[in-house]
């Protein structure tokens, strides 16, 4: 492998301050924050917006969306649609 040619695969933070979750793991991101980790070691840190502790997908508080619904009422709204067979 060429050197100077890729990015500086190290160990990073991510926090997510909205849930108060932070891991660490490797990765290419930069940052001129850093934290002390539980190992004694500094690291950088990234922060978040979103992580699996507060999305809704993972935290299971997901809405359903009823699209069988909005198909129905759409539908009703503007017709049932072009006629069959008569597609472009």
């Amino acid at each position: 492998m060429q050197q100077d040619k890729h990015p500086d695969y190290r160990s990073v933070v991510f926090r997510d301050r909205t849930a108060g979750y932070a891991f660490l793991t490797r990765s290419t991101a930069t940052s001129d924050q850093t934290i002390d980790w539980d190992d004694g070691e500094t690291y950088p840190v990234v922060d978040v917006e979103i992580s699996s502790e507060s999305h809704p997908f993972y935290t299971g508080k997901a809405r359903t969306v009823d699209t069988e619904g909005r198909v129905a009422r759409f539908g009703r709204r503007y017709g049932g649609g072009a006629e069959p067979g008569t597609e472009g």
